[in-house]
């Protein structure tokens, strides 16, 4: 787990492997912890895809208790919140969930620095949650999601979103760490929706960070789950996690698939 933000304001320096957190110059993120992505990648590009009763027509009575990891920015955050329950910008603005909707979003990310800028500008802080987390680290996820999901008296999320975060976990971690991410989160939802980064964007990213004269990522050139990453990852998902494909909802226009599955053994914990 990252450490905490600094008296300063300055980001923990650190992440997994010593690699520093802090953005370098010329567009680079080591973790994808870009502190303006939404003005690049809006997240209407990606919410405008997803029917609005997505929700309702998964999940059937009951609160929705959900998750998101990595990338889950504030701005996506609340785009999500909005449209999936069909909130408005007046409903927004009195800073609080919307009452008789339910549904708890926590949103975990390795950068304290988002993390608290989150917090401090989040339209809905009685709905959405944010938490720094490096989801990699076993102890500290299953403390942090175990305690949020007792609260709820539940064992698993009814859905999780993973918009844009499997490229770093698998830079950062290897074949190994994407399977091993995969299924973490596989077990922790009945749902998941899940944007993966297409190949191009790992060559891009590599690209990235040689200009700037740093090392590759450690794991790069080592890589040997590539080529169609969104037709990969399925079949992780699908042959390993006790998962089902249920709908593709379509490209962005960053040529991102959004994926839908559903696990076989709903509430079942590894």
């Amino acid at each position: 787990m990252a450490a905490p933000v600094r008296e300063s304001g300055e980001r923990a320096q650190e992440g997994a492997a010593g690699r520093s957190l802090l953005p370098l110059p010329g567009g680079a993120a080591p973790f994808g912890n870009f502190p303006d992505y939404s003005r690049f990648h809006p997240p209407e590009g990606r919410v405008r895809l997803l029917p609005a009763a997505l929700l309702s027509q998964t999940i059937k009575g009951q609160a929705k208790v959900a998750l998101g990891t990595g990338g889950l920015s504030k701005e996506l955050s609340t785009a999500l919140y909005r449209h999936l329950l069909g909130c408005g910008e007046s409903e927004a603005s009195h800073g609080h969930s919307v009452p008789g909707k339910g549904l708890c979003l926590l949103c975990c990310d390795i950068d304290p620095g988002l993390i608290e800028r989150a917090k401090q500008h989040s339209p809905f802080p009685g709905a959405i949650s944010y938490a720094t987390l490096d989801i990699m680290d076993f102890s500290a996820r299953e403390m942090l999601l175990s305690s949020y999901l007792s609260r709820f008296g539940r064992s698993a999320f009814d859905i999780c979103f993973c918009m844009s975060v499997t490229m770093w976990i698998h830079l950062n971690h290897g074949d190994s760490g994407l399977v091993k991410f995969l299924s973490c989160l596989a077990s922790k939802c009945t749902y998941l929706l899940i944007e993966p980064q297409p190949w191009k964007c790992y060559r891009a990213a590599a690209r990235r960070l040689r200009k700037l004269g740093r090392n590759d990522f450690d794991h790069f050139r080592s890589l040997t789950i590539n080529g169609n990453m969104a037709e990969k990852i399925t079949q992780i998902l699908t042959k390993h996690c006790a998962m089902e494909l249920v709908c593709c909802f379509g490209s962005s226009s960053w040529d991102r698939s959004l994926l839908l599955f559903k696990s076989k053994e709903p509430g079942h914990l590894l």
